[in-house]
C-alpha cells in the first residue's frame, strides 16, 4: 500500500513538472515594445572618421550616447555607385536602389522639355512660398512612411523636416502629413500643397524664429573656446577661428551649409513634437529629420576645416537635444532612432597639380559635340545627342528610329568612340546596364541607373579628373575613395553592440518595418538588421 502510494506520488509530481515545462515552452518570449515613435535621422555627408576625430569635443547626450548605448554598424554603404542627397534619401525611405525606386539623383534631363528637372519637381503642386512646385511623384515605389500609413489606416502621423526640399519630400513619401524645408529665396520654412496647408507649428516658427531675422543679428563663430583650440585639419600654426555673416543674395543657401542650420532644424523638430500628438497613441508615428555635415559653401576642407569641425560639434549638440526632446514627449525607451549618412562627401582637387598628381578636365559639352560629329559622319546629318546632364548623354530616340538605325549598333559605336577620349575610364550603355550584372562594380552602377531618368550613355571619368559642363554650369571633381559612415540604431528593442561587417543602407527600411510590425516597402528585398 505504501509502495503504491509512493508510485502515485511520483507520477503526479512528474506530470506536474511536465505540465510546467510545457506551459513555459508555450509561453512566448518577451517581446520588445513596439516603438511609439520612430525617428529617422539622415545626415548629409556625415563621415565616421570626422565623428570619431571630434569625440573629445562632444557632450554626453549625442554621438557619445549613440555609440555607447546603440547598435553601431561601423561600415555602412549604399547599394549603388555615386549616391547624392536625393538618391540617398529615397534609398533609405524605400529600402531599395534607384534602379527600382526611380530617384537617380538630385536632377536629371527631361526628354519631354529638353531641360533639367529636379527630382521632386511637380508643377501641379505649388509650395507655400510660391517659388517651386514639389511632390514625391518620381518615387515609383512605396516608402516606409507609406506602409506605416496603410498599416494604421491613416492614423499614424508622418512628418519630415530637412534643410533641403528633396530630402524633406522624399523622406515624407507619398502619404506623409507634411514635408517642410527652407526656401532658398525667403529663408522661410515652407511645404508643398501636395501635403495640404502649412502646419501651424511651421507658421509659428516663421513668425517668431524667422531665419531672415536671425541672420541679421547672428554671426557664425566657433561654438566654444575648447573647440576653437582643437585642431584636426589645420597644419601647425594655422588659424582655427572664423567669423561669418550671412548677407545679400544667396545668404540662405550659404546658411544651409553652415553649422547653424542644424540648430534651426532641431528647433523646428521640437516645435513639431510640442504641437502635434506624435507618440501619444497606440499607432506608431514617424518623424524624419535631416541634418547637414558637409563643408561650408561646399568649399575644400583645406579652406574651411575649422568650420567643418564646428559643424560636427554643433551637430552633436543638436542630436542630443532632439533625443532628449523625444524622450520627454514619448517616454524613455519608447522611441526608436536610426542615424545614418547620405554616403558621399564633396570632393576637392586642392593640391593635385601642385604635387604632380595625375589629373585633368573632361568637358562633357565638348565630348557630346564630338560624339555627334562622329555619328553624323557614320549615319548622316542630324542631332543625335539630345541632351547632356551630369555624366549622362541622352540620345535622340526619334531621329534614330526615323533613320532606322539599330540602337544596339549605335550605342556600341558611341561607346567605342567615347572610350578613346582622355580622362574616360569606362562608358556604360543603357543596353549594357539593362541586360544584367557581370561584376560587383557593374552591379553598383546598374543599381544607380533607371531607364526613365538616366541617359543612354553614362561616362565614368577617371579618379583625379574633373568633369565640367559650361552649358549646365556643372563642375565636379571625381574621387573614387570609399566614404566611411555608420548606421546607428538606438532606443527600444536595441541592445548595445558594435558590428564591423559591411551593411547596406537599404536594410534600414525593413529593420524599422519589423520593429513597427508592418510590411516593408513594396520594392524592398533586403533583410532586416539585428537589433539585439
Amino acid at each position: 500500500m505504501t509502495n503504491n502510494a509512493g508510485k502515485n506520488h511520483f507520477l503526479l509530481s512528474l506530470l506536474a513538472v511536465m505540465a510546467t515545462l510545457a506551459s513555459a515552452e508555450a509561453r512566448p518570449a518577451a517581446q520588445p515594445h513596439v516603438p511609439k515613435l520612430v525617428v529617422n535621422i539622415l545626415i548629409d555627408q556625415l563621415r565616421s572618421d570626422y565623428v570619431e576625430a571630434f569625440m573629445p569635443l562632444y557632450g554626453e547626450g549625442g554621438f557619445r550616447r549613440l555609440f555607447e548605448e546603440g547598435c553601431v554598424y561601423t561600415r555602412g554603404e549604399y547599394p549603388m555607385a555615386q549616391p547624392d542627397r536625393a538618391s540617398a534619401a529615397a534609398t533609405v525611405a524605400a529600402g531599395t536602389s534607384p534602379y527600382n525606386h526611380g530617384v537617380t539623383g538630385r536632377q536629371w534631363f527631361d526628354r519631354a522639355t529638353l531641360r533639367p528637372v529636379q527630382s521632386v519637381d511637380d508643377r501641379r503642386y505649388a509650395d507655400t512660398e510660391g517659388v517651386t512646385a514639389s511632390a514625391p511623384t518620381a518615387l515609383a515605389v512605396s516608402t516606409l512612411s507609406d506602409e506605416l500609413k496603410m498599416a494604421t489606416g491613416g492614423r499614424a502621423l508622418v512628418y519630415s523636416i530637412a534643410p533641403y526640399r528633396d530630402m524633406a519630400v522624399l523622406a515624407a513619401g507619398h502619404a506623409g502629413d507634411a514635408a517642410v524645408w527652407i526656401d532658398n529665396r525667403t529663408g522661410n520654412w515652407c511645404t508643398s500643397s501636395y501635403y495640404g496647408t502649412k502646419p501651424a507649428w511651421v507658421t509659428s516658427r516663421n513668425e517668431y524664429g524667422a531665419i531672415g531675422k536671425l541672420l541679421k543679428a547672428v554671426k557664425w563663430l566657433p561654438y566654444s573656446q575648447a573647440s576653437e583650440s582643437f585642431s584636426y585639419f589645420q597644419q601647425s600654426g594655422a588659424p582655427t577661428s572664423f567669423d561669418h555673416k550671412f548677407r545679400g543674395e544667396g545668404q540662405f543657401r550659404s546658411f544651409k551649409t553652415s553649422a547653424l542650420v542644424n540648430e534651426d532644424v532641431e528647433a523646428l523638430a521640437e516645435g513639431c513634437l510640442s504641437a502635434t500628438a506624435l507618440g501619444q497613441d497606440e499607432a506608431t508615428d514617424y518623424l524624419a529629420v535631416a541634418f547637414y555635415a558637409g563643408t561650408f559653401e561646399h568649399r575644400s576642407v583645406n579652406e574651411v576645416g575649422a568650420e567643418l569641425q564646428d559643424t560636427y560639434v554643433r551637430l552633436d549638440r543638436a542630436i542630443a537635444q532632439l533625443i532628449a526632446a523625444v524622450e520627454r514627449k514619448v517616454g524613455t525607451n519608447r522611441a526608436l532612432f536610426v542615424v545614418t549618412s547620405t554616403g558621399y562627401s564633396d570632393a576637392s582637387a586642392a593640391g593635385m597639380e601642385q604635387y604632380r598628381v595625375p589629373c585633368g578636365t573632361f568637358d562633357m559639352g565638348k565630348a557630346s559635340a564630338l560624339l555627334n560629329m562622329y555619328l553624323v559622319a557614320i549615319y548622316g546629318q542630324g542631332q543625335y545627342v539630345e541632351g547632356v546632364l551630369g555624366r549622362h548623354i541622352y540620345l535622340n530616340h526619334k531621329l534614330i528610329e526615323d533613320k532606322q538605325i539599330r540602337s544596339a549598333e549605335l550605342l556600341t559605336r558611341a561607346q567605342e568612340f567615347l572610350l578613346q577620349l582622355s580622362g574616360v575610364k569606362d562608358v556604360y550603355t543603357s543596353l549594357r546596364l539593362q541586360l544584367g550584372v557581370g561584376t560587383e562594380i557593374l552591379g553598383r552602377v546598374r543599381n544607380g541607373y533607371n531607364v526613365a531618368t538616366c541617359g543612354d550613355l553614362l561616362i565614368e571619368v577617371a579618379p583625379g579628373w574633373r568633369f565640367v559642363n559650361e552649358e549646365t554650369h556643372e563642375s565636379q571633381f571625381v574621387r573614387a575613395a570609399y566614404v566611411p559612415f555608420p548606421i546607428i540604431l538606438y532606443g527600444t528593442g536595441v541592445s548595445p553592440a558594435v558590428v564591423s561587417t559591411p551593411v547596406s543602407v537599404d536594410r534600414i527600411a525593413p529593420t524599422l518595418s519589423k520593429a513597427m510590425r508592418i510590411r516593408a516597402p513594396n520594392a524592398c528585398e533586403a533583410i532586416p538588421l539585428a537589433l539585439q
